[in-house]
């Protein structure tokens, strides 16, 4: 299970961005992975799953 900070997330349009505060990598986040809702900084944990381009954060909860 990974931890980070929720960088960028549009409630409209279903997806946004998560920074690992490990690694300080972003990765991808769609609505389809969340398991609460979530909005600019906050602190949540996820797990990474492959998607088409790259690794995408799923399970997305709030820590």
């Amino acid at each position: 299970m990974n931890k980070g900070t929720v960088k960028f997330y549009n409630d409209l349009k279903g997806f946004g961005f998560i920074k690992d505060s490990e690694t300080d990598k972003e990765y991808f986040v769609h609505s389809s992975g969340l398991k609460d809702r979530i909005k600019e900084n906050d602190e949540v944990t996820f797990d990474l799953e492959q998607g088409k381009k790259d690794l995408n954060a799923v399970n997305v909860k709030l820590a």
